[in-house]
């Protein structure tokens, strides 16, 4: 088999990047216990899908998917719409250069993108008068980022071509 690196890829479906961001939303949604420790998924996938995919995939669907977050988190219009819209940018921004490391140095990347996320929702809560949630809150982003690796195999799934097509 060949490694990860040197496989050619089919091209991404429209159909697989619109179901991994549902999915992602449908996990942001469910009722978890202490939402702060938990990983944004929404903000994982969008990472990924800007690195990987940045003609496809860009500030719109950020804002997109980040309005639609707010509508379903029930919180203040637009914190996430600018908060993915700016990891967006550094993810586009940055994709060349993420994609040369390996997988964790990809995930520190990610991480710091992640908390400069985070970073960018939080000011706007507590701009908005929210009082400052705790320093859990840098679990989350971290916790995605330790998921990059993970996240990374499972959305390339549907690309990556049996070893009889990486003969011929």
């Amino acid at each position: 088999m060949l490694p990860a690196r040197s496989q050619i890829l089919l091209p991404v479906r429209a159909s697989t990047i619109v179901a991994s961001f549902a999915l992602a939303l449908f996990l942001n949604f469910l009722p978890w216990p202490d939402v702060r420790v938990v990983p944004d998924f929404v903000a994982l996938v969008l990472a990924f899908w800007c690195v990987r995919q940045p003609r496809l995939v860009g500030l719109g669907v950020a804002w997109t998917l980040g309005l639609l977050s707010d509508a379903g988190n029930g919180v203040l219009l637009g914190q996430h719409a600018l908060a993915y819209s700016l990891l967006a940018f550094l993810a586009i921004w940055l994709s060349r250069r993420i994609l040369w490391f390996g997988p964790g140095l990809q995930a520190l990347h990610v991480a710091l993108m992640l908390l400069v996320t985070q970073g960018v929702a939080l000011l706007v809560r507590l701009a908005a008068g929210d009082p400052f949630p705790g320093w859990a809150i840098l679990v989350g982003p971290l916790a995605g980022a330790m998921l990059w690796p993970a996240a990374t195999w499972l959305l390339l799934l549907p690309q990556r071509r049996t070893e009889r097509e990486q003969a011929i």
